[in-house]
């Protein structure tokens, strides 16, 4: 079997076929995101002309290591692509993302695009969403009412689960932007458009990693090559 980095490399090459020179380019966050960065910059310093915005502060930092050259969204608000990972994908393109914390960004970044090509490898391909758990973004001020409100629209939908502050090491994960991060272990999600608009009830809900009609292409890559699925 192929390992996993080498998959992601994969991936990273496949969507440098989809950049081109002079583009505005939304850059995502995690592994994989990280292996098409650096493929990109070996193609910066063979003279491509791009510049990026980048969905979080670790992003920004392996950007300016590589010598790939950023501006923030404020300076860029409208860009051609946005390339990203995910931590699931079904066969109508829905995601969870927001495995590394930056789904907030993320969202913003692919939202402002022209076009969002997802990569991953092929292990992220689901029939249903919900294995991975659902990251929860909050703020948080009444952090326990928030996770209350959240368990109770879940239930509405028939969905129960363990959701989990996450961490980092002893204390909560703070986002870039200062927000904490619920991990819902819901399961199996029948009705992922559902449970977007019951989440975004919930007043203490900043964001979740629901990405819905968003993407336009992804890239899975696996042992028997790539696969492209195409909204």
């Amino acid at each position: 079997m192929t390992d996993s980095a080498t998959l992601k490399t994969m991936a990273g090459e496949a969507a440098l076929a989809h950049v081109e020179d002079g583009m505005r380019l939304g850059i995502g966050t995690g592994s994989t995101a990280e292996a098409f960065v650096r493929v990109l910059a070996e193609r910066v310093r063979d003279g491509m002309k791009i510049v990026g915005v980048t969905t979080s502060n670790r992003t920004e930092t392996l950007c300016a290591e590589l010598g790939v050259p950023t501006e923030t969204l404020e300076t860029v608000p409208e860009l051609d692509l946005t390339i990203d990972g995910a931590d699931e994908v079904d066969g109508s393109l829905r995601l969870i993302k927001g495995g590394g914390g930056a789904l907030l960004r993320e969202k913003i970044v692919a939202a402002a695009s022209e076009r969002f090509l997802v990569i991953a490898d092929a292990s992220k391909k689901v029939e249903t969403l919900g294995a991975f758990p659902l990251p929860i973004e909050i703020n948080g001020f009444g952090m326990i009412a928030t996770y209350l409100a959240i368990r109770k629209a879940a239930a509405g939908l028939g969905l129960e689960g363990d959701m989990i502050l996450r961490r980092s090491g002893d204390e909560p994960f703070i986002t870039d932007n200062g927000h904490l991060i619920l991990d819902a272990s819901f399961g199996r999600i029948g009705d992922p458009e559902a449970l977007s608009q019951a989440l975004f009830a919930v007043p203490g809900v900043v964001e979740h990693g629901l990405f819905l009609g968003m993407a336009n292409t992804v890239i899975l890559a696996g042992d028997d090559g790539l696969e492209t699925l195409e909204a």
